[in-house]
């Protein structure tokens, strides 16, 4: 029959959902917010980290800049055999034994040349003393040294810088016989021989009582420098592309 509508299941209501009270803040009214506004002309800016901003100095940028192109170039095999120094254990052992043989000071040396300038004054007579047996530095001497044959272990800073100054010693080292060794830092090769750096020190004589050791050193200095001088001296780096060339490459 008509004006008659169908009738629908009635759905239940949606139970009512009990609203948590939250619990207010307490404010406190004797601290006024100000939020800052750091627009132009506003509130001073915030400290950021502008290291790349920074003008750094001339041989900061230099050591940068020539320690990418080491990676970007290959290094040639007389240069890169630089990179292969001795090892700690090695090394330490080395420089306690050239550490009994550093020169004296111009403090030590007028010293002695006084107490020698008194003896004679004194009238006990002067008496020649030989010359002790110590280390011999620079470039300049250690190449007569080598030359020579006089010189029984060559030890050379790693970072000399021009590297033009030492990058033949190994070569003439193992051409005239002489065991050589490549150690870390200048700085410690300096510290042996009372200067701020040392390109290289050799060793021409020891006393008698060091001569063990001195041999136990050469021996394994000698194996892994000038007997493996064909293996080191061959080798080219591999060099390592920077973020823009890959991208340049595939695009």
């Amino acid at each position: 029959p008509k004006g008659k509508k169908a009738k629908g299941k009635k759905v239940a209501p949606a139970p009512a959902v009990v609203k948590k009270q939250e619990a207010k803040k307490v404010v406190n009214p004797l601290f006024e917010k100000r939020p800052k506004n750091f627009g132009i002309g506003q509130d001073i800016q915030p400290k950021r980290d502008l290291t790349r901003f920074v003008k750094w100095p001339r041989y900061i940028r230099l050591q940068r800049q020539r320690a990418i192109l080491y990676k970007r170039l290959k290094v040639p095999p007389a240069i890169n055999q630089f990179t292969q120094a001795l090892d700690r254990q090695t090394a330490t052992q080395l420089l306690k034994l050239a550490h009994k043989y550093r020169p004296e000071t111009k403090q030590e040396k007028k010293q002695r040349l006084l107490a020698r300038a008194e003896k004679k004054a004194a009238g006990k007579g002067d008496v020649p003393t030989k010359r002790p047996p110590v280390l011999r530095a620079g470039v300049n001497t250690v190449t007569t040294l080598v030359e020579n044959k006089k010189a029984q272990l060559v030890v050379i800073a790693h970072d000399v810088d021009p590297i033009e100054l030492v990058v033949f010693l190994p070569a003439l080292c193992r051409k005239m016989g002489v065991p050589y060794c490549i150690i870390k830092g200048k700085a410690r090769l300096g510290r042996l021989v009372h200067r701020k750096t040392c390109t290289t020190v050799a060793f021409t004589q020891v006393n008698s009582e060091d001569k063990g050791a001195l041999a136990k050193l050469v021996e394994a200095i000698r194996t892994n420098y000038n007997d493996r001088y064909d293996e080191v001296s061959s080798s080219l780096t591999q060099n390592t592309l920077g973020y823009v060339e890959p991208l340049v490459r595939t695009g």
